[in-house]
Order: C-alpha cells, then structure tokens, then sequence
C-alpha cells in the first residue's frame, strides 16, 4: 500500500520536477550569456591603485572613496600624492603602477589646534546646556567667553577614523602617533581652529590662539590667549602680528635660537611647541602678561 502511494506521488510530481530544472538551467543559461554581453571592462591598473591605497574612504584626497580617487588618478596621474593616510609611500606605489616618476612631495601634513586653553583656563558666562557638539553650540554668543576657542564637544574626534584625537579637560589633543593627515578634523571644527602644517621637524612651533580680541579682553577671558604684544616678532621674522594675533610663516620656519627666545619670552605661554614628543606648554607669567598688555 506505502509502495502504490509513493509511485503515485512520483507519477505526478516529476512532470514538474523536471519543468523546474528545466527552467533553472534556462535562466541560468540567460544569465551567463547576459554577464557575458553586458561585461563592463575594467582597467586593471584601476585595480592595482585601489588594492595600493588604505581603502578608509576618508575623503582627505577630495573624492568621495578611494575607488573614485583611484579611477581619477589613473585618468589624471598630476592628483597623485593626495592620498593622506598612504603618504609618499603610496604615491610611490602608485607611480609604479603608471611607469611615473614623482618628485619628493615634502613633509608631512599634520593637524596643529590653534588653542591651548583647557576648562580651568577659561571665562564661561554660563552653563551650556544645549546639544552637546560644536556646530551647536558654536551658533550661540555665549557658549563660553572666548568666541574663537576651543569649544571642547568632539566634532574633531567623531569626525576622525584613526582614533587620532581626544577630549583632554575641553581641548582636542592630536595623538600625532595615530595621525595620519587626512584632513577630517580640520574640516570638521567650525571655529577653523585645526590647521594642516607640514611638519619639517619632529615637533613643530605654533601660536595656540585664534582670538583677535584686544589683548585686554583676552587677558581677562582666557589665561593663556594670545594678546598680541610683538614680542615674539621682535625675535624672529617668522613671528608676526596682525589683528592682535601672533602667527607662524612656516615657510620660514626654523628650529633655532631666536625660536627658542621668542618661546621663553611670551608673556603667555601661547606660543607651544606641537608633536610626537612635545613637551608640555609651560605656565603663563602673570606679571609680565599684565606688563605687556598695558604696554
């Protein structure tokens, strides 16, 4: 009885057995003769510089991944070496690929925040209580008293994918050995306050500030602000001053004595040295502040 049963579910069943594997094997055929005509060709070079670069897809090159940047390197070979993450090594990689040759593109580019000031250091009107990023709070007069300072919320950290920056006590803190130069963080601030320096040396010299208020109003907001007294220009050319604010040309930067006097003379401590083994900025001089800025 079992017997008749399975031979008649055989009987009709396999009809449709076979029409289904019949039609499987036809689309399947349908398919393969499709990815064959419609095959879009892919210049393997295009490959070999994609598989040459990070793949972190930061941005930092000015194309939406690394994919886009390979397919428009392999068009226009003069975008090579702005890939961040990769450096030179990758640019070099990546001329070998073409059969280029490329000139030594120069230092490495890397992240300086033009501010020094933590929360202790700083003048706040009052608490601010509203979203907890610096977009946000950077659309607010009185998110703390010094409008170009350091707000302290994070869009650098968030904004970074090789865990580069932190929060340390209110101010992003580059940690230059995880830094890679891609540029994220400096896009990221609204205040403009992370600048892109090449850096010639180890550690390099910068103006912590960004505030172009008298140097009076900065005195009395932040304790370590630049209050454009000259000093450090006296000392040396790659010092100036424009709009109350002590600045850096780093195309004559230097790592010499005359540095080194303008360092130990700021009244303020603003002027800090930025790197890998950067020591800590030292305390501002209260008295010779007070001197300068009434001078």
């Amino acid at each position: 009885m079992a017997v008749a049963v399975v031979l008649e579910y055989w009987t009709n069943a396999w009809p449709a057995g076979v029409t289904m594997l019949g039609l499987g094997f036809g689309f399947a055929l349908v398919l393969l003769i499709a990815s064959e005509k419609l095959k879009v060709e892919v210049d393997p070079q295009i490959e070999q510089i994609h598989q040459a670069l990070p793949n972190v897809d930061c941005g930092a090159c000015g194309f939406a991944g690394c994919r886009q940047y390979a397919e428009a390197v392999k068009k226009n070979p003069e975008l090579i070496g702005r890939c961040a993450p990769g450096g030179p090594e990758t640019a070099s990689k990546i001329a070998n690929i073409l059969n280029l040759q490329i000139s030594d593109s120069g230092p490495h580019q890397r992240p300086i925040v033009h501010c020094r000031a933590h929360t202790a250091d700083r003048t706040y009107y009052a608490e601010y209580q509203g979203i907890q990023t610096c977009t946000a709070a950077n659309a607010l007069a009185n998110a703390q008293a010094c409008k170009f300072g350091c707000l302290g919320f994070g869009d650098c950290t968030e904004a970074c994918k090789f865990d580069a920056l932190r929060i340390v006590d209110g101010l992003a803190t580059v940690d230059y050995a995880k830094c890679t130069g891609c540029t994220a963080c400096s896009k990221a601030c609204p205040r403009g306050l992370i600048e892109m320096v090449p850096f010639r040396y180890e550690n390099m010299m910068t103006v912590a500030c960004r505030s172009k208020e008298a140097g009076k109003t900065t005195r009395s907001i932040c304790k370590v602000g630049c209050i454009g007294c000259g000093l450090c220009a006296k000392q040396t050319d790659i010092f100036s001053v424009e709009d109350n604010l002590a600045c850096v040309d780093y195309g004559k930067y230097e790592s010499n004595e005359q540095t080194e006097t303008a360092v130990n003379k700021c009244p303020t401590g603003v002027i800090v040295l930025r790197g890998p083994s950067a020591p800590e900025p030292r305390e501002p001089r209260k008295k010779a502040a007070k001197e300068s800025v009434s001078a």
